[in-house]
């Protein structure tokens, strides 16, 4: 993928607020400090088009980014940041589960989690959401610039038996030495293909907010 522009359109917390037009979209989920912004910054050669916070949690948001004019990638908020105020993890869970099952243009969500951290129960959750609601998963491991060789290879397997996943599937990802930017984007023109051949996303029952 050559990235020849990339800039921001809007954020929204519902539907009613989200980008019109048909463009598809690939989504960007993690825990809060996972290594988000540096990901998406990375893959469109750009230093701040997403801004990184010294302060996990801080985006609540859902944040949109037209690349190319042909399609968007969609900065979800962070999550599982315990000092988030309670009444924004309540609205959390709605607002991600009504754009997960509801947005017609998603085509694939990049769930990151760090090489040095065991999966929690968030991203259990959310790779369960995507399988429910059939959109296709990118699980990128980042941060393994961090770690040996030996730690690497150990907190692979813990990652992969944690989320149910083959090794094969996860892709990783170094924002210092940009390890990884190639394959991670290979798999989500992959995705981009498959949305341009005209599959479309399944129609999905109404969903219980809690």
């Amino acid at each position: 993928m050559i990235v020849k522009s990339a800039h921001f359109v809007k954020s929204a917390t519902r539907p009613a607020h989200y980008p019109e037009g048909d463009l598809p979209e690939i989504a960007f989920a993690g825990r809060s400090n996972v290594g988000k912004s540096s990901l998406v910054n990375v893959l469109v050669n750009r230093k701040n088009l997403v801004r990184t916070s010294s302060t996990p949690g801080r985006t609540q948001l859902i944040n949109f980014f037209q690349v190319n004019d042909c399609f968007t990638l969609v900065d979800l908020p962070g999550y599982g940041y315990a000092k988030v105020p309670l009444e924004v993890k309540k609205a959390w869970r709605p607002m991600m589960e009504t754009y997960l099952s509801k947005r017609r243009n998603l085509r694939g969500v990049v769930l990151i989690v760090d090489i040095r951290r065991t999966p929690v129960e968030e991203d259990l959750q959310m790779l369960e959401w995507l399988r429910a609601y059939s959109v296709p998963p990118i699980v990128v491991v980042t941060k393994c610039d961090k770690v040996s060789k030996n730690e690497r290879a150990r907190q692979t397997a813990i990652i992969a038996e944690r989320l149910g996943v083959e090794k094969s599937e996860l892709s990783f990802f170094s924002a210092l030495s940009k390890e990884g930017k190639d394959g991670i984007w290979a798999r989500i023109d992959a995705l981009l293909e498959v949305g341009a051949e005209g599959t479309e996303q399944p129609e999905n029952a109404g969903i219980e907010a809690s």
